[in-house]
């Protein structure tokens, strides 16, 4: 038996039966048109159709809320009607596929929105730059959300996971990780709030709670997973506790009965660090699924030692669509070119050749 071959067995996730254990991780690389998919994508994702399971690039739950300019949305019918070629497209390849859904909140820019504000639990900008149409700019201090707003974005995010249903996706994956509304919440290096969305991690997990409940029952919870980066500082984030918050969150994410919880182990920029997956491993009772920079024979001796079911890859599947066949078979990998991550086109996206090739 290869050191490998634990990847290669079936595993239960929600009401699917995966035939591995390789998912695809959310990967954003900006080939949506004014926020609709196309083909392009749907031959881009029904290449990679081979993972047990895809998840999608992040997903605009609400109208102007952009981060990136070509991010797709899934808040229109147009969109609903667009995603069904992906979805078709993966489906006829015997594939699976999520949707992430997902609120950039403070990570959005005027520029990219029409003018719109950005919106955070707390009126605290990031401290960096991003790319809009008029160049580098520094990101902008957001307005503080009401309860109002809360209520309605709950409502987008319930409302996002009909809507990808109805284009076809076999479950939807919460984005609460890396920096973005949700997790703008979750940390208490983001949420500054007196009331009662801000202060104790029970107040501060408060808002995720209300779009698990909302989505749970929309959708039911079997369709659902969630993603958590309890460590990584991207988009200027930190916690001031992130083994505890770690143990509190994965702890309160069993009353859900999730397919999955997705946890990233690592930080991008490698300033914070703590051995969060075995906290994970000892509180979460569902499907674990982990990720962030795993070979495949790391992943496998992961699985083996209990420590994950199952383990998501990034730049491999990006740059190999037919990553499982070439670990199986234990072929070179093709390189990831950084280049053209956020290009436009065919070039770096759709053309990494095969293994057969």
């Amino acid at each position: 038996m290869s050191s490998t071959q634990t990847l290669f067995t079936p595993v239960t996730l929600g009401n699917l039966e995966l035939p591995n254990r390789f998912t695809m991780a959310p990967l954003t690389r900006c080939r949506a048109v004014d926020h609709l998919p196309n083909a392009l994508m749907a031959e881009y994702y029904a290449q990679r159709a081979s993972a047990g399971l895809l998840i999608t690039e992040c997903t605009m739950v609400s109208e102007d809320t952009s981060a990136f300019g070509n991010d797709p949305g899934v808040y229109s019918d147009q969109q609903i009607e667009a995603w069904k070629q992906v979805t078709a497209a993966v489906h006829a390849k015997g594939g699976r596929i999520f949707m992430q859904i997902w609120h950039a909140g403070r990570a959005a820019h005027p520029l990219l929105n029409g003018g719109k504000e950005a919106v955070a639990p707390s009126a605290v900008a990031i401290n960096g730059e991003l790319h809009t149409p008029q160049g580098k700019q520094p990101y902008t201090v957001p307005r503080e959300l009401t309860h109002a707003d809360i209520a309605a974005i709950t409502d987008d995010f319930r409302r996002a996971a009909a809507n990808a249903v109805a284009a076809g996706f076999d479950g939807v994956e919460i984005h609460a990780a890396n920096g973005y509304l949700i997790d703008q919440f979750l940390r208490d290096g983001s949420n500054q709030r007196s009331d009662e969305y801000g202060g104790s991690l029970e107040n501060r997990s408060r808002f995720l709670r209300g779009i698990l409940d909302a989505v749970c029952a929309e959708i039911g919870a079997e369709k659902v997973g969630i993603r958590l980066s309890p460590l990584n500082s991207y988009n200027d984030m930190k916690d001031s506790d992130p083994l505890g918050w770690t143990a509190y969150m994965t702890k309160m994410l069993n009353q859900y009965q999730l397919a999955y919880l997705h946890l990233m182990r690592a930080d991008f920029f490698a300033q914070q660090q703590g051995d969060v997956v075995s906290v994970a491993r000892e509180q979460y009772q569902g499907h674990l699924m982990l990720n962030m920079g795993y070979s495949a024979e790391e992943a496998a001796a992961a699985i083996d030692n209990g420590q994950a079911d199952s383990v998501a890859f990034g730049t491999g599947f990006l740059a190999n669509p037919d990553l499982p066949e070439r670990i199986q078979a234990g072929a070179e990998l093709n390189t990831p070119d950084q280049d053209t991550f956020y290009t436009a086109g065919a070039e770096g996206y759709t053309d990494y050749p095969p293994m057969s090739a």
